[in-house]
């Protein structure tokens, strides 16, 4: 009967093994395929970048809540928009510079339709109203 059971604890250990095996390999795979944690630029309709007037909004001078439940201060990087749900990741294109922000406001400036945050504008450079690009972040 000892033997029995000591026989079932062996293979029940050499199964274990065998799966913690296999897990590590699928995870090392995993991690060795994306070299970049950030997701991929979903294209718009046609392979490009939607454009959008983009105004910088003003720093507040204390953290404030906003209508999506995002706390804004002087550092925090995102977007306020009419439409676009909230929370929702979406790369902000001007000039050379390509930012990975996301959706943390409603409404927009005045003839804008994206207000970036002042901590965003000045991360790509924009320091007017001016025509940016933006596309959904994708993964």
């Amino acid at each position: 009967m000892r033997s029995v059971l000591l026989t079932r604890l062996l293979a029940l250990a050499g199964a274990a093994l065998v799966a913690a095996v296999v897990a590590l390999a699928v995870s090392r795979e995993r991690s060795d395929s994306s070299s970049s944690p950030l997701p991929a630029a979903a294209p718009a309709p046609g392979g490009g970048w939607f454009d959008a007037r983009a105004a910088p909004l003003p720093a507040p001078r204390k953290p404030r809540a906003t209508a999506c439940g995002f706390s804004v201060t002087a550092k925090t990087l995102g977007v306020t928009h009419p439409v676009l749900p909230c929370g929702v990741q979406i790369y902000v294109e001007f000039g050379k510079k390509k930012v990975l922000t996301r959706v943390i406001g409603r409404g927009s400036p005045a003839r804008a339709e994206l207000g970036l945050t002042s901590a965003l504008a000045d991360e790509i450079g924009l320091h007017s109203t001016q025509q940016v690009g933006w596309r959904f972040a994708s993964g």
